[in-house]
């Protein structure tokens, strides 16, 4: 029965971060850390860090597939990682001296709201109106939105994949599709640093949970990174406006049982 249990939870919590991390770029570890804790008690820490596995290899095959298709931008992608990774350290730092804060629901939020914003404002910039702004604009914009996110993320230790998506299209003005590619192709380096910091730290995990959680969460990431290759843009919107309301009403869920 237990056994069934861990099965099933792993099942469904990949299929929710799959899900995510292919249609828009969304960390696994919002989706994958409450189900683990709720469902199978284990620890937040080490839950945290079995969730940012899962979201390597199904952010790196993702990202992959948006390569493949023409919708990844390596180039400022490698300069908004850069950025990020840095200004991460600098606000992990910085939220070290303050008194500690209740920000943990802001992910969750963000993912709610940005859903409904792709379903009523769906992003419709061409590839064309994209490549239009100059290299040098792009650099110094990817580098400062770059380090907004990471202070950011670092600060309150959540919400990357969705503040990448929300800056790329509305900032940067990237089309969905290359701005979902871009953010699962950093989101793979980042999850990588993450996992690895939080092993180090708080020693093996359960292997048979990691495991099932990489394997549900790569299949359903790769499923949905196909389809979103294939649609059209304004059913992506639709798509991915429905997937994150749903993860963000069903993460809200969880955060309110833990």
């Amino acid at each position: 029965m237990e056994l069934l249990i861990i099965i099933l939870v792993t099942f469904f919590a990949g299929m929710g971060a799959g899900l995510g991390t292919g249609f828009a770029g969304m960390s696994a570890a919002a989706v994958i850390s409450p189900m683990l804790i709720t469902f199978l008690n284990l620890d937040p820490y080490m839950a945290v860090g079995i969730a940012l596995s899962s979201d390597v290899l199904a952010s790196a095959v993702s990202s992959y597939t948006y390569y493949k298709n023409k919708n990844l931008d390596v180039k400022n992608g490698l300069m908004m990682m850069a950025s990020v990774l840095v200004f991460t350290l600098i606000g992990s730092y910085t939220a070290s001296l303050l008194p500690s804060a209740t920000m943990g629901n802001f992910s969750v939020f963000m993912t709610f709201l940005l859903g409904i914003k792709f379903i009523v404002r769906p992003v419709m910039t061409s590839k064309e109106a994209m490549e239009g702004v100059s290299f040098k604009k792009r650099v110094i914009q990817s580098l400062i939105c770059g380090a907004i996110i990471g202070f950011i993320c670092g600060f309150i230790g959540a919400g990357g994949g969705m503040m990448m998506l929300l800056i790329l299209t509305s900032v940067l003005g990237y089309e969905l599709k290359t701005a979902v590619g871009t953010s699962v192709f950093i989101m793979t380096f980042t999850a990588l640093t993450g996992a690895a910091s939080h092993f180090m730290i708080g020693g093996a995990p359960n292997w048979f949970i990691l495991i099932l959680c990489v394997i549900f969460t790569l299949l359903w990431a790769r499923l949905a990174a196909v389809f979103a290759n294939k649609a059209e843009p304004r059913v992506l919107n639709r798509a991915t406006g429905v997937v994150l309301v749903v993860l963000g009403i069903v993460i809200m869920g969880f955060n309110f049982l833990v």
